[in-house]
């Protein structure tokens, strides 16, 4: 058997449902009696990018007022772009392929966790989310990014790198409708339809469904990616402050993966760093062999219950399921092939072999499972507002790597990768590289107390401790059965909060944080017959302690924000894709000890209404402080710098709304950025830019909101490596400290997505 893969992203490899449902954008500007009012977070004046903030620790967020100025495509992550810290690397301009990236303060998407209606989008066995699973931009209500680790309730593990909540809009208090129509370059066209019930009857729920159907061909090479979602809301509020929810959300997608060059590769072809357009016999890097096809569900029921006396009850139920496929072209012989350990004495059946050997579609898919609750208790006694809970979370994962046949054409028989239509051995077993299935099961709980000590001085400290256990089997023949892992990590923090005055705040916190290794470092890989990489449970849990002391001013037309902070971490993990024997394979590197300090800033001018002028900037220092074992010596990497962690990146954004005329602007430089542990590479910095101008419509026809926009994406078409796809050791051969040559591996990069032109028509009913 041999195999020639591409690894995206770990797409394949976990398909969680990101995404629920919504918000019905852009204010109402005609007749305000005629159009529901859009809840804005932050200051009077709706179109400032920094709302006002609180909390004891470094927080940004961005509101409906901005996002509904941007392209309607964009995901999650390209929406935060503009925040501190914030390194975002998408692979196309509207944010549709799995292919994507985020940093926070130098901490990859794998250490950030995410929410969304307060249930967790992170994949259970690889910590990643997928933002183009999300719901609709037009959804979305509020994009809260706190940079420096969860909150103490958030049901999450592996989030030293910080927390992406995502807050959706509540259906509509009278019936109404909102169509957004749009085209663009690169043949994109996208339909989104929402409907509001208004209350239903007498009873005192509401509720909204809305549909979205996209499609744009690649912005470079061949193929297009599609995409359909649906989410949906029923609400429920009563009484003092009780209210109930079911959100549900639907996604399907067939998105084409674009192949992550090396340096070598970016400066012989460019962006013609492609897949093949057409197909001839033997050809494993046609591009129909890289489509992407995934379907996820997700549900989520948050409750709010007010008992009277401050005390309050917060439970969220939440229910996923996903499958999906992220295949590679590769070629198998009829003879010569290997179940794990286990050589295949009678020939495999191989449709259209010549000579014995076939080009086949290699197929990494994922099917998940995943269902848990978190509630808490809130008791406000006096000084002390106290609060307690439990997490539980449940969740199985079956990842296979099989194979299709493909026909004469290229087209492959089954794009789904379903075990029931590949290849199977001579005595009818699936013939398969990888097999295994694991279940993660995570319990937690967590106590707070947050003291005024004085009207303007007040003091939290919690506790939070967490046990994530897995077991697993893998199902190939060889040494390995069954695996068996359990952590527990207890995770003390405090914080403190002073008011200087009614407009400056002072902030200080220490959080702590911890990351299991993800779940493929459990588990043999198998290539020919040998295990090339040893599966084990005795890997050293990361662990980070994390600090911040901040300053805030909150004015009338000006707001800033500034906060130091300082990282260590224990067994630093960074995951990333090996080559082992002549095999690709998924694996986890232990950096060991790393420091990290630096500064975040932000400032948001509004000079007059409808007018909002925002910049943000970060500098980052990261040492490594220890050197990387490799085999049986050691790299040199004590001192180096750490990978993805560019020193300085900036921010300016800008929005303009004067009732008629509206506006943004988002400029973004992020510097360089090391892709090996000995700093041996590099890719350079690069800014992108984005605009966008529009008209609102409203009184032309009638009273209803109506609006026209053009968003011009990354302007200047910059054409730059826009982030590391998969990092290495060291990318020259390099002499260890005990004298052995280590050999070199190159890393892989994303390619910066080009210019794209997209207008949308809005208009509500």
């Amino acid at each position: 058997m041999t195999g020639n893969f591409s690894y995206l992203c770990g797409a394949a490899l976990a398909f969680p449902a990101l995404f629920t449902a919504a918000f019905a954008a852009a204010p109402a500007l005609a007749d305000e009696a005629d159009a529901s009012p859009i809840q804005v977070i932050g200051h009077a004046d709706p179109e400032g990018l920094l709302p006002d903030q609180t909390e004891p620790k470094a927080v940004s967020a961005i509101s409906s007022e901005f996002i509904v100025k941007q392209a309607p495509t964009f995901n999650a992550f390209q929406l935060v772009n503009l925040l501190p810290g914030a390194n975002v690397s998408m692979s196309d301009p509207y944010g549709l392929s799995a292919s994507s990236s985020l940093t926070l303060r130098g901490l990859g998407q794998d250490q950030i966790g995410v929410l969304m209606e307060g249930a967790p989008q992170n994949d259970i066995g690889y910590y990643n989310a997928y933002p183009s699973q999300f719901a609709d931009a037009e959804n979305v209500r509020q994009v809260r990014l706190v940079q420096g680790g969860a909150d103490i309730d958030a049901p999450v593990v592996a989030a030293a790198g910080g927390l992406l909540s995502l807050t959706l809009d509540d259906p509509k208090e009278r019936m109404g409708g909102l169509v957004n129509l749009s085209v663009g370059s690169f043949d994109e066209r996208r339909v989104f339809a929402r409907f509001d019930t208004g209350e239903i009857g007498n009873t005192g729920l509401k509720a909204f469904v809305s549909y979205s159907n996209n499609r744009a061909d690649n912005w470079r090479g061949p193929g297009f990616d599609k995409r359909q979602h649906i989410d949906a809301k029923l609400l429920a509020e009563w009484g003092e402050g009780n209210r109930a929810s079911l959100a549900l959300s639907f996604n399907e997608a067939e998105t084409s993966g674009y192949p992550a060059p090396s340096l070598a590769d970016w400066r012989a072809y460019g962006r013609g760093f492609n897949y093949s357009a057409k197909y001839t016999e033997g050809d494993t890097g046609y591009w129909r062999l890289y489509r992407a096809p995934f379907r996820n569900l997700y549900t989520s029921a948050p409750v709010h219950l007010n008992f009277g006396s401050g005390l309050t009850l917060d439970s969220t139920t939440y229910l996923q399921f996903g499958y999906g496929n992220a295949p590679y072209g590769t070629q198998l012989t009829t003879t010569g092939n290997y179940l794990g350990t286990e050589e295949l004495t009678q020939p495999v059946e191989l449709p259209g072999a010549v000579d014995g050997l076939a080009t086949v579609m290699g197929n990494w898919t994922g099917k998940q499972m995943r269902t848990g609750n978190v509630s808490k208790l809130t008791l406000e006694a006096g000084a002390h507002t106290i609060t307690a809970g439990l997490w539980f979370d449940y969740g199985t994962d079956r990842v296979q790597q099989t194979y299709t046949s493909i026909g004469a054409d290229g087209q492959p028989f089954d794009k789904w990768g379903y075990p029931s239509k590949a290849i199977r051995t001579a005595d009818g077993r699936l013939l398969a590289y990888e097999n295994a299935r694991t279940v993660t099961v995570t319990k937690g709980f967590f106590v707070a107390d947050s003291v005024t000590v004085t009207p303007r001085l007040t003091v939290d400290v919690g506790f939070k401790g967490v046990d994530l256990l897995r077991n697993g089997r893998n199902h190939l023949p060889g040494p390995q059965d069954k695996v068996h892992t359990d952590s527990f990590a207890a995770l003390p923090r405090a914080s403190v909060h002073y008011k200087l005055d009614e407009r400056q705040q002072l902030f200080a916190n220490v959080t702590t944080n911890f990351r299991t290794p993800n779940e493929f470092a459990l588990y043999n890989s198998y290539y020919g017959g040998e295990v090339v990489q040893q599966g084990t449970s005795n890997l050293k849990n990361e662990y980070s302690v994390s600090e911040e002391l901040g300053y805030r001013y909150i004015g009338p037309s000006l707001s800033f924000s500034l906060t130091a902070f300082h990282y260590h971490f224990r067994n630093r993990q960074v995951a990333t894709v090996i080559n082992s024997g002549g095999a690709l394979v998924n694996s986890t590197v232990n950096g060991g000890s790393q420091t990290s300090y630096g500064l975040d800033a932000e400032i948001d001018y509004r000079p007059a209404k409808g007018v909002s002028i925002y910049a943000s900037g970060e500098y980052l220092h990261t040492r490594q402080d220890d050197d990387l074992a490799i085999g049986g010596d050691y790299l040199p990497t004590k001192g180096k710098r750490a990978v993805s962690s560019p020193e300085f990146q900036f921010a300016v954004g800008s929005t303009y709304d004067d009732g008629r005329l509206f506006g943004s602007t988002a400029l973004k430089y992020v510097g360089r950025q090391y892709s090996s542990f000995m700093n041996d590479e590099s890719i350079k910095g690069y800014a992108t830019l984005d605009l966008a101008i529009g008209v609102h419509l409203a009184g032309l026809i009638d009273a209803q909101r109506m609006d026209l926009r053009v968003n011009a994406i990354n302007v200047t078409n910059p054409r730059v490596l826009s982030g590391v796809y998969s990092v290495s050791s060291n990318a020259q051969d390099t002499v260890g400290r005990n004298g052995t040559v280590i050999s070199g591996s190159a890393p892989a990069y994303y390619i910066g997505g080009g210019r794209a032109v997209v207008a949308t028509l809005s208009r509500a009913f």
